[in-house]
């Protein structure tokens, strides 16, 4: 989901870049010649000194800009692991809840395999509110679902940082 969103900002960022080098380079070159057109033949130096300020100029713009695609591009990468690694906790713990409102067996191995993966994500949020169980084993893990909403501001907080690395300001 904010892989595509981070892969289409990515690629409308190279479109602008490109957009905008071959902006700065045809200025630059329509004001080199539209000077040198009409200057006499003492301004011919401040002609060149210009042109060769304006050059360098646009070249360092264009250096900018290629850095910041470039920070995009591994923002965007860490990014991807970031979520990947969040779907997969999301995945671990909406089993678990899962098989504790199913009341699946505790001796099961497949059940206690998910419970020992998930268990250190799960620790810190047990015991803050009681879990509702009924006669036949079926509970209601209610940090269970606390512990998720606290991993989804998380991944969102993560991401947002990320974000804001990638998308610095550059004056273009």
């Amino acid at each position: 989901m904010s892989d595509d969103k981070l892969a289409m900002e990515e690629a409308r960022r190279a479109g602008q870049h490109s957009s905008v080098k071959s902006q700065v380079e045809g200025e630059v070159h329509a004001e080199i010649a539209e000077s040198a057109a009409g200057a006499p033949p003492a301004e011919g130096r401040q002609i060149d000194q210009v042109a060769t300020e304006f050059r360098a100029k646009a070249v360092k713009e264009v250096v900018e800009a290629e850095q910041e695609v470039g920070r995009a591009r591994g923002a965007a990468r860490v990014s991807q692991v970031v979520d990947y690694i969040f779907y997969v906790l999301y995945a671990l713990l909406a089993l678990r809840f899962l098989l504790a409102l199913l009341a699946a067996r505790s001796s099961a191995g497949f059940v206690r395999f998910i419970v020992a993966v998930t268990d250190p994500f799960y620790r810190p949020f047990r015991g803050i509110v009681a879990s509702p169980t009924t006669d036949s084993g079926h509970t209601l893990m209610v940090p269970l679902v606390i512990a998720i909403i606290v991993y989804v501001l998380l991944h969102l907080a993560i991401n947002g940082l990320l974000r804001m690395i990638a998308h610095r300001k550059t004056a273009v």
